[in-house]
């Protein structure tokens, strides 16, 4: 592995965003026998953010959004235009993630293992922690309990470790699975693509590996927005439920639909509660 092409989306976060970017060059330089590109979609920021990447790192290619790509829809647009040239594998990241130093050698390390032990290149994840209480944030997860879409994320324990689904803060994708299952899908919004991409992976028998040692640090900072729910009028619930960045409904069902079609009518059901009887959804949520 030598070639890498990193992808990243933004909107209005231009000192996240450069942050994250200072960080990341800092870990290329801890390993200078990658060759790195950069690829960040800025999905109509008015904060300069685009700009200010111009100027600090104009090694970075800046593709323009089109305003209303979200998360799914920028990271898609970043992977589509590094198709266009030959890499050994691609990272997503996210641009309110600093990276680790280390973090290209754990992931050699990650890809040495996955070749030898497992015979086959994979996709590897790394965990996230939070800056100020080192809990951690985003990474790989096991399932708990599948028809509920219950999991735990599995804290790095200075081991590789196995897991059956993925954030994409920190994930890198070897070539040769892009050439086995492709890139990110369409249909995605904001959240989840991610989740069906690394589920996608393991129902190909793909290695999902998380790296032994945290791989940078991401802060947690998507309000419980059950916490005000049943305050809110019945017109705002209901564009919350299909709202992007509240509880994009459209996307988390195409993940169900696709890969949990069990429950569709569960989430159906829970999706009328959630707008017409928003107390009784949270104290059953509770329950369990």
């Amino acid at each position: 592995m030598k070639q890498i092409a990193v992808l990243l989306t933004c909107f209005n976060r231009k000192d996240k965003t450069i942050s994250a970017l200072n960080h990341l060059q800092s870990a290329l330089y801890k390993c200078p026998q990658l060759s790195i590109s950069i690829y960040l979609t800025d999905d109509g920021s008015t904060d300069g953010t685009g700009e200010a990447v111009k100027e600090k790192f104009p090694e970075v290619k800046v593709l323009q959004g089109t305003g209303d790509l979200f998360w799914a829809g920028g990271m898609l647009n970043s992977w589509e235009e590094a198709l266009k040239k030959p890499y050994d594998a691609f990272l997503l990241l996210n641009d309110d993630t600093n990276v680790k130093e280390d973090l290209f050698n754990h992931i050699l390390q990650t890809h040495q293992y996955s070749l030898k032990d497992l015979g086959a290149p994979g996709i590897y994840i790394g965990s996230t922690k939070d800056e100020k209480s080192g809990s951690l944030t985003y990474g790989g997860a096991v399932f708990t309990n599948r028809f509920m879409f219950k999991f735990h994320f599995l804290p790095p324990n200075g081991q590789i470790q196995s897991c059956e689904l993925g954030n994409a803060n920190i994930m890198l994708v070897t070539s040769e699975v892009v050439s086995k299952i492709g890139i990110l899908a369409n249909g995605y919004r904001h959240g989840v693509a991610d989740y069906d991409y690394t589920l996608r992976a393991l129902k190909e028998k793909i290695p999902l590996l998380v790296l032994p040692e945290y791989a940078g640090t991401c802060a947690h900072d998507h309000d419980n927005i059950y916490d005000t729910f049943p305050d809110r009028s019945f017109k705002e619930r209901f564009k919350l439920l299909n709202s992007p960045l509240g509880l994009d409904f459209s996307s988390n069902f195409l993940l169900m639909r696709k890969h949990f079609p069990i429950r569709v009518p569960f989430v159906l059901f829970a999706a009328i509660l959630k707008v017409i009887y928003p107390k009784l959804y949270i104290k059953s949520r509770v329950k369990n």
